[in-house]
């Protein structure tokens, strides 16, 4: 009887069982997301290595600072500005063209090249470093996002006449070498954490959100496409169904 007593305290209940099976899941998954970390760790910091013949792969186009505007005594701190919101193009050909169709023929023009934006994150980031002074040259504007359905906020450069494009040729002079074992184990890593049900187990576990969005929609709700339809409130309608 007591053998039998103790067998029984000794055997497991189901909710026990899933509740272990579902714990080994969720640490397999974060030893797999840290190893994934470690490996993209490893690949990037590999070291390159310089080219016997250097070549040229097209051309490069990018701001500089204006002549004029670097000779003032403001050179230096528009110069330092120009490094955080620089963007480069590249293309084949010096002229940097496109293919577009104007009236029903297509033609080919010049490419547009702007500075970058400011994300509402990169401006209060110490990371990214923006003083007070270079903040003054900034205008906070907001864009709709089709995809997101709210509204984005961003930060443009008011003074953009500072800078001049300038086209140089794109000369490659070093090659990083590529390891194959590593990157088969990055492959089949984004692929198992690429998984939709994984996803939403790393948002919920380790993120400690399950969906990222639900606050911007939660704030945003009277921008939302989704919603500026609605011109009746919940207590008006209400009252036409009394009224039947």
């Amino acid at each position: 009887m007591e053998n039998d007593n103790l067998l029984f305290y000794q055997l497991r209940s189901l909710r026990s069982r899933k509740r272990t099976i579902k714990k080994d899941v969720e640490k397999q998954i974060r030893k797999k997301y840290k190893r994934s970390k470690e490996v993209w760790n490893i690949r990037k910091n590999i070291p390159l290595i310089p080219l016997e013949n250097p070549y040229q792969l097209g051309f490069v186009r990018f701001f500089v600072v204006r002549d004029d505007v670097m000779r003032s005594s403001d050179g230096d701190f528009f110069e330092g500005l120009l490094k955080k919101i620089n963007t480069y193009m590249y293309s084949g050909s010096r002229q940097f063209l496109k293919k577009k169709r104007k009236f029903g023929r297509r033609i080919y023009v010049e490419k547009e090249q702007k500075l970058n934006r400011v994300s509402s994150y990169s401006w209060s980031s110490p990371k990214f470093g923006l003083t007070p002074r270079e903040r003054l040259y900034f205008l906070k504007k907001e864009e709709y996002c089709p995809f997101r359905k709210c509204y984005d906020t961003y930060y443009e450069f008011t003074e953009p006449w500072r800078f001049i494009l300038r086209t140089r040729p794109h000369i490659i002079t070093h090659h990083k070498p590529i390891d194959t074992e590593l990157e088969k184990e990055q492959a089949e890593l984004d692929a198992y954490l690429g998984r939709h049900k994984i996803i939403g187990i790393l948002q919920k576990k380790m993120h400690g959100k399950s969906n990222p969005w639900k606050m911007e929609y939660e704030t945003d709700l009277i921008k939302s496409r989704k919603y500026t339809t609605c011109t009746m409130s919940a207590t008006e309608i209400a009252d036409c169904f009394q009224d039947l």
